[in-house]
């Protein structure tokens, strides 16, 4: 396990398997590609994948130099043999070559340079943004995982997570400590999407036409 910034072993429980999460641990790498893949999947399926790439190619973790120089359609095809690492492999096995591309150009491939000297939370929001796959919301909710979880903790760095950095929030993968926190999260997903889907109803109307009146 890699240490966090206070000093203690990181422990993670993200993927509900004990080797899959151990490397999250102590990978940055890994860490950073179970979050890009962490859409449309169930997160415990995202977050194993970086374990399940490190295995079908060869070793105990990821390289993102490795990774950035392997031939596309080989790389592909360890996303698409089954069982698949995601929905959509073909996609996101080419959106974590170009993240790792992206390392390799601007962080020497070491991932964890992303917030080693990142002086504020705003700061680490911009450079998390700016990495191929990360939105706004991806890049917010990494920031509170390694805020709450890596104890990467610049300055503003809960406000500049947004709701993901609030304390006792069970809103995202960084709130996720085992399968009780997994389950809260989930149930919290689901109503968000629930009450997503009921606001549009409503704006919808019974015409079907938005803005329309009952």
């Amino acid at each position: 396990m890699t240490k966090s910034d206070n000093g203690k072993d990181v422990t993670l429980r993200i993927a509900q398997q004990p080797e899959a999460d151990e490397l999250l641990g102590r990978s940055a790498l890994a860490a950073l590609v179970g979050m890009l893949l962490d859409q449309q999947v169930p997160m415990e399926w995202a977050f194993t994948g970086p374990y399940t790439l490190a295995q079908r190619m060869g070793g105990d973790d990821l390289d993102a130099h490795e990774i950035a120089a392997h031939d596309p359609d080989a790389f592909t095809a360890l996303f698409t043999e089954k069982p698949a690492l995601h929905r959509y492999p073909g996609s996101m096995a080419k959106r974590v070559q170009q993240l790792c591309q992206y390392l390799v150009e601007e962080y020497d491939g070491e991932a964890s340079a992303v917030w080693a000297d990142a002086a504020t939370g705003a700061e680490l929001l911009e450079r998390l943004n700016a990495l191929p796959g990360f939105g706004t919301q991806k890049a917010q909710i990494f920031l509170a995982l390694l805020g709450k979880q890596f104890g990467v903790k610049p300055t503003g760095w809960r406000e500049a997570a947004g709701p993901y950095g609030e304390a006792g929030s069970h809103r995202s993968v960084a709130d996720i400590t085992g399968p009780e926190s997994l389950a809260e999260v989930r149930a919290h997903k689901q109503e968000a999407k629930a009450a997503a889907k009921a606001r549009k109803t409503a704006g919808t109307g019974a015409s079907g036409k938005p803005g329309a009146k009952k």
